[in-house]
C-alpha cells in the first residue's frame, strides 16, 4: 500500500467537497484521484443545482417524457413529409 500526502489546501478542498457531496473525505478521495478536483467540484455543483431545480419546479414522470418526445418526433416527421411532397 502506498501513502498519499495532501497539503493543507488540498485537505481543506477535499473536506469541503466531501461535505457538499454528502460523503466522507475517504470516499471522495477516490473520485478526486480518478477525475481531479476541478471536475469533481463541478459535478457536485451541477448535481446540487439539478436537485434544487427539481425541488423548485418538480419533475416529470418517465412515461410522460416518452409520450412528449414521441409526439414531438411525429410532428417533425410530418413536417418533413409535407415539405417533401
Amino acid at each position: 500500500m502506498s501513502t498519499l500526502l495532501l497539503n493543507s489546501a488540498q485537505q481543506r478542498r477535499l473536506k469541503k467537497l466531501a461535505r457538499d457531496a454528502g460523503r466522507t473525505p475517504e470516499q471522495t478521495l477516490r473520485f478526486v484521484l480518478r477525475d481531479g478536483f476541478d471536475f469533481c467540484e463541478w459535478e457536485v455543483r451541477e448535481s446540487l443545482a439539478a436537485e434544487a431545480d427539481a425541488t423548485r419546479n418538480g419533475t416529470i414522470p418517465h412515461d410522460e417524457v416518452q409520450r412528449r418526445v414521441s409526439k414531438l418526433l411525429e410532428s417533425a416527421h410530418a413536417r418533413r413529409r409535407k415539405q417533401a411532397a
